[in-house]
C-alpha cells in the first residue's frame, strides 16, 4: 500500500500539483500572507514522501545509508524550525531531478524501445495451402510461414519463394533497402518492404535474433560499468561523512560562534542537502546508458557498461583475417595464360571443365567463376583425382591436369623459368595458384584469393589516427600474411597460427602493457576473443559463438563501425570524467559555502539538483552526437 502511494505521489501530475502548491506558497511569502496553513507543507507531504519511503526501506531492508534519507533528514529539520517553504522546495526540486533523471534515462533508452516495437506479436503460418494467424510464440521451426508487405519477419528464417526488398536498419544500421530472394536468410525484427513472401522458420521466437538482441542489451543496460561500482563505494562512504559534516558544523557554529542555535542547524540542514551525493552516482550509468542507446542504433550490441569502459582504454586491436577482414570465400583472382594460343577465357574454360566433378573448394570456385562469365563448359571424360594434389580429366580430346606445382612436375610437365617467374609472382600477392596443363604443357595459371573487405585501409587509417596499433593474427602462411599487411596498412603481422596460439599472442601483446582488443569472426577465435581485455565479433547477432565469446557484437559486417566504437567509447571514457569531476566540484564548493552561512537550504537545494541535471544533460549528448 505504501510503495503504491509513493509511486503515486511520484507520478509526473503530482509532481506538477507539488510545484504549483509550492510557487502560491512563494507569492503569499513575497507579500507577507500568513495563514495557519503554508501550501509548501502539502509539497513536503507529496513530494516528500515518495523520498522518505526510499529513504527507511533502504535503510530497514538493505541496511544502507542512501542520499534520500540525507533529504529526509534535512525536510524534517526544516518544518521543525517553520521553514516550510525550505522543507517544500528541497523535496520538489530533489523530486524534479528524478523526473528529469527519468525523462533523460528514457530517451537513452530509445534504441531499446525501437527493437522492442519491432517484436512481431503473430505471424501468418501457411498450412495444406490455407492460411492461418496465429501468435508468434506459436511459431515451430519448419514452419511455413507469409510475410506480406509492410509486416515484421516474426522469426529467424529463410525464404521459399519470393523476392522482395528488406529493411534491416534496426537490426544491422544499415540505411539502405536490401534485396533479398528465395535462399536468402532472413533474421526476425527485419521489416518486408515491398513484396510477399513464404519463409521457412529456423528458430522459435525465444531463440531469434531479435529476441536475443532485446535481452543482451537490457542486461547491459542494468549491468554496472567498474567506474560506477567505485563511485557506489564512494557513495556509500559520503552519506555518513555528510551526517557527521553537518553535525560538527552545527556544534561548532552554535558553541563558538554568536549566532543563534538556529542559524547553526541552518548550517547543518544546508549540508545534509547539498551533500548527497546524487550526482556522483549519476555520473556513469547515464553515460554508459545513453551510449549504449546510440551503439544499439548503429548496429552494435554491447553486452555490458564494463565493456565500453574498456574500449575506450584499448591502444591496440588484433584482427582475425579470414571472415574478419575478408569475406572468407575465396574467388578467382587472376588467370595468366602461358600458351600463346589460348585466351584467357580458354584457359578457365579447360580448367573449370576438368574441375566440375571436384569436391576441393578451389576448384569448385574455378568453375563458379566460369559460370559467371557465362562461358560453355564441357563433360569431363576420364576424371581422376588425387586428394591433395590435383586432378586429371580428359576434355574434348585433351589430356587436362589442374594441380600443384609439384604434382603438375610430377605428371612430367616442364616448367620454364618464365613459367616459375609468373608463378612466383602470383604467390607473392598471397594467392593460392592452380597450374593448368593440357597434353603435357603448361598452357595457365589461375590465382585465387581470399577479397579483402571494403574499407580495411580507411578503417586501419582511422584506428592509427586514434593513436591504436593493429595487428594481424591469422592462420595463412607468412607471404599471404605479409602481403595482405602491405597492401591494407596494418602495423605488424603473426602468422601461422592455431586458434590456441592466436590466444598466447595476445597474451603477449598484454605483457608488453597494452590493452588489446581482438576483433574475429567469433568461430575459430573464441579463445582469443576470451583473452583480450575486450573481445569483438563480426557478424550476424544469431550466431552463438560469437555472442557468448564476444564482449561485443557488431550486428552488421561495415568495417566501418570499429572506428566509430572506438571513437563512441573514448567520448564515454571523457563523459564519466567531466561528470565525475562537475559533481565532485559542485559539491565540494557548495559544502564550503553551507558552513560559512552564505548558502541556506532552499539554495543548497537548487545548487544539489542543478548539478544531477548538468551531469544528466552532459551524459545525453552522446545519444545524439556524431561521431565522423
Amino acid at each position: 500500500m505504501l510503495h503504491e502511494l509513493a509511486e503515486f505521489c511520484e507520478s509526473f501530475k503530482m509532481t506538477v500539483v507539488s510545484g504549483c502548491l509550492l510557487l502560491v506558497s512563494l507569492v503569499m511569502m513575497a507579500y507577507g500572507v500568513r495563514t495557519v496553513y503554508d501550501p509548501a507543507l502539502l509539497t513536503t507531504l507529496i513530494s516528500g514522501f515518495p523520498l522518505a519511503y526510499e529513504a527507511f526501506e533502504t535503510l530497514f531492508e538493505k541496511r544502507r545509508l542512501s542520499s534520500e534519507l540525507l533529504v529526509t533528514i534535512a525536510m524534517a529539520a526544516c518544518v521543525a524550525l517553520g521553514e516550510f517553504f525550505a522543507a517544500g522546495e528541497v523535496a520538489f526540486i530533489m523530486i524534479l531531478g528524478e523526473t528529469l533523471e527519468e525523462i533523460t534515462i528514457n530517451r537513452a533508452r530509445k534504441g531499446l524501445q525501437k527493437l522492442v516495437a519491432l517484436a512481431p506479436v503473430q505471424g501468418r503460418r501457411v498450412v495444406n495451402g490455407q492460411e492461418e494467424t496465429i501468435p508468434a510464440e506459436e511459431i515451430q521451426i519448419g514452419d511455413v510461414l507469409r510475410v506480406l508487405p509492410g509486416e515484421t519477419i516474426p522469426v529467424d528464417s529463410v525464404i521459399l519463394s519470393g523476392e522482395t526488398t528488406v529493411d534491416q536498419s534496426a537490426m544491422t544500421g544499415e540505411s539502405l533497402p536490401v534485396e533479398k530472394t528465395a535462399g536468402d536468410a532472413l533474421v526476425s525484427g527485419v521489416i518486408n518492404l515491398n513484396g510477399a513472401i513464404e519463409i521457412r522458420a529456423e528458430k522459435v521466437v525465444r531463440d531469434s535474433a531479435l529476441n536475443k538482441l532485446i535481452n543482451l542489451v537490457e542486461q547491459a543496460e542494468k549491468s554496472k560499468a567498474p567506474t560506477q561500482k567505485i563511485v557506489d563505494v564512494w557513495a556509500q562512504w559520503l552519506v555518513p561523512i555528510a551526517v557527521l559534516l553537518a553535525i560538527a558544523t552545527f556544534l561548532v557554529t552554535g558553541l563558538t560562534t554568536s549566532y543563534p542555535w538556529t542559524e547553526a542547524l541552518r548550517r547543518g540542514i544546508t549540508i545534509l542537502v547539498v551533500f548527497c551525493p546524487c550526482a556522483l552516482a549519476l555520473a556513469t550509468p547515464t553515460a554508459i546508458m545513453a551510449a549504449i542507446g546510440q551503439a544499439t542504433r548503429h548496429g552494435i550490441l554491447i553486452k555490458n557498461g564494463e565493456a565500453l569502459e574498456k574500449m575506450g582504454k584499448v591502444n591496440a586491436v588484433a584482427f582475425d583475417k579470414t571472415g574478419t577482414l575478408t569475406y572468407g570465400v575465396l574467388r578467382v583472382s587472376d588467370v595468366v595464360t602461358l600458351d600463346g594460343s589460348l585466351t584467357r577465357e580458354d584457359v578457365l574454360t579447360l580448367a573449370a571443365s576438368a574441375e566440375q566433378r571436384s569436391e576441393h573448394p578451389l576448384g569448385k570456385a574455378i568453375v563458379k567463376q566460369a559460370k559467371e562469365e557465362n562461358l560453355a563448359l564441357f563433360d569431363p571424360e576420364q576424371f581422376a583425382m588425387q586428394s591433395g594434389k590435383g586432378i586429371q580429366a580428359n576434355i574434348r580430346g585433351r589430356s587436362v591436369l589442374c594441380g600443384s606445382e609439384k604434382w603438375i612436375t610430377e605428371k612430367g610437365v616442364d616448367l620454364l623459368q618464365s613459367d616459375r617467374d609468373a608463378l612466383q609472382a602470383l604467390r607473392s600477392t598471397g594467392s593460392a595458384v592452380i597450374l593448368t596443363a593440357a597434353d603435357g604443357k603448361l598452357v595457365g595459371l589461375i590465382a585465387l584469393s581470399d577479397t579483402p573487405r571494403e574499407g580495411v585501409g580507411s578503417m586501419v587509417e582511422q584506428l592509427e589516427s586514434l593513436n591504436v596499433d593493429t595487428v594481424l593474427l591469422t592462420g595463412d602462411n607468412r607471404q599471404t600474411a605479409e602481403y595482405f599487411v602491405r597492401q591494407n596498412g596494418l602495423t605488424r603481422f603473426e602468422a601461422e597460427l592455431l586458434p590456441g596460439e592466436k590466444a598466447k599472442a595476445i597474451e603477449t601483446q598484454q605483457a608488453e602493457g597494452r590493452r588489446v582488443c581482438m576483433i574475429g569472426d567469433g568461430v575459430n577465435d573464441a579463445p582469443a576473443l576470451k583473452t583480450a581485455d575486450i573481445g569483438v565479433a563480426m557478424g550476424e547477432v544469431g550466431s552463438d559463438v560469437a555472442v557468448e565469446a564476444a564482449d561485443i557484437v557488431l550486428m552488421t559486417e561495415d568495417l566501418g563501425r570499429i572506428g566509430y566504437l572506438k571513437k563512441l567509447s573514448n567520448a564515454v571514457i571523457q563523459s564519466i570524467t567531466v561528470n565525475i569531476s562537475l559533481a565532485m566540484g559542485i559539491n565540494f564548493v557548495a559544502i564550503i559555502l553551507s558552513m560559512l552561512g552564505i548558502m541556506g537550504p532552499i539554495s543548497g537545494a537548487l545548487v544539489h539538483n542543478a548539478g544531477s541535471v548538468l551531469v544528466i544533460l552532459n551524459a545525453a549528448l552522446l545519444y545524439d552526437r556524431t561521431f565522423n
